[in-house]
């Protein structure tokens, strides 16, 4: 049997498990992340500078296998949304979502009609260049894209149940360092008015019945937030496992002696 899309699972309350992409785009990546056993991978695009003919070779190498590819929009525009939706990205990340009308128009680029107003492109990349009935499969997309909203400052905390209230809108994700950054406590995790501002997000999400999203290296700071109800987790970045990961081998051959 199919296993059901991230989003479905999601829905059900499941959790899911996913890592970020900022530097190394290449065929074999989705292979990879896959055998790992993540559920999903997110290409970012707003710090990476990556193209889309890029991301296009990347999601065009994860079909068909266990793993779905979302990206991270340098904007809020619908072209930059449906840029990468039209090259088959399976969901969508938005930085900086702070307001409800926001995470509205982020449904709505995300959604076709009737829940949303996404133009209509079809037998090209994001539906396997296939030709087939054109309303069902906008039906099916509407059903497996998901839609996560970085919130990532104090005007997002303090409109997470707006937020959190849209229909739609799937995934309110903790961007911790640049909530810190606007708080003017940088870095500071285990600061409490940081975990006041988690507490806050939290109670949002519960509140409307959507899920919560983070992603960082520590295994620690990830187990308290797990603790607290975020069920979309992210393992570290690419660059960050493969040098961790690397210098941790570099340390153990020089203890060889």
């Amino acid at each position: 049997m199919q296993r059901p899309c991230v989003r479905e699972r999601i829905l059900a309350g499941e959790p899911v498990y996913g890592t970020m992409v900022f530097e190394f785009f290449t065929p074999g990546l989705p292979a990879i992340l896959a055998a790992a056993g993540f559920d999903f991978v997110i290409l970012d695009t707003e710090h990476s500078g990556v193209g889309i003919d890029t991301l296009k070779t990347v999601i065009a190498c994860a079909r068909g296998l266990p793993i779905e590819v979302y990206v991270r929009v340098p904007e809020k525009s619908y072209a930059a949304v449906a840029t990468v939706l039209d090259a088959g990205a399976q969901g969508i990340m938005v930085p900086m979502l702070e307001t409800a009308e926001q995470a509205r128009d982020l449904v709505e680029w995300v959604r076709y009609r009737p829940e949303g107003k996404r133009g209509c492109a079809f037998g090209m990349a994001h539906d396997g260049y296939r030709a087939q009935d054109v309303v069902a499969y906008m039906a099916e997309a509407n059903r497996r894209n998901l839609v996560i909203g970085l919130l990532e400052t104090r005007r997002a905390i303090d409109n997470a149940p707006a937020i959190c209230a849209v229909p739609g809108f799937d995934v309110a994700w903790l961007g911790h360092f640049d909530l810190t950054n606007d708080m003017g406590i940088t870095a500071q995790f285990q600061h409490p008015d940081f975990w006041a501002a988690v507490d806050r997000l939290v109670a949002a999400a519960e509140a409307h019945g959507k899920a919560l999203g983070a992603a960082d290296g520590d295994l620690a700071y990830l187990a308290k937030l797990r603790a607290k109800g975020f069920k979309v987790l992210g393992y570290g970045t690419d660059i960050a496992v493969l040098r961790n990961g690397l210098a941790e081998g570099r340390a153990r051959l020089s203890a060889l002696g």
